[in-house]
């Protein structure tokens, strides 16, 4: 009896469209996935390194500690910053979370 039914039911499909059925799902997986995680990532990552590349001496900042303080050197992974008039503290420049304010042209002389 369970021969006849199976010999009657349609054949499974085959070519392009079984392919599409079983791999639909995890691709469609992975589009989303991409467009919900990684390229948002992707786009705080390239901002975080513009911001540390254009770091540049007497820029007023915030570390991920959340000491406040101006930078009075910069090296290429390190960063020295004045807290105070006297106290003077040195950072990795990956440390550094937001910059604050930027020197105006007027300050500087």
């Amino acid at each position: 009896m369970w021969e006849l039914a199976a010999a009657n039911a349609p054949a499974e499909a085959t070519g392009p469209m079984a392919y599409l059925v079983t791999y639909g799902p995890l691709v469609l997986m992975f589009v989303v996935l991409y467009f919900l995680l990684i390229r948002p990532q992707q786009k705080r990552q390239k901002a975080r390194n513009m911001l540390l590349g254009n770091l540049k001496k007497g820029d007023k900042v915030v570390t991920i500690g959340g000491l406040h303080g101006t930078i009075l050197e910069l090296t290429d992974d390190t960063v020295i910053l004045r807290v105070n008039d006297v106290t003077k503290l040195t950072f990795e420049r990956s440390a550094i979370n937001t910059v604050t304010a930027s020197p105006s042209g007027d300050e500087k002389k």
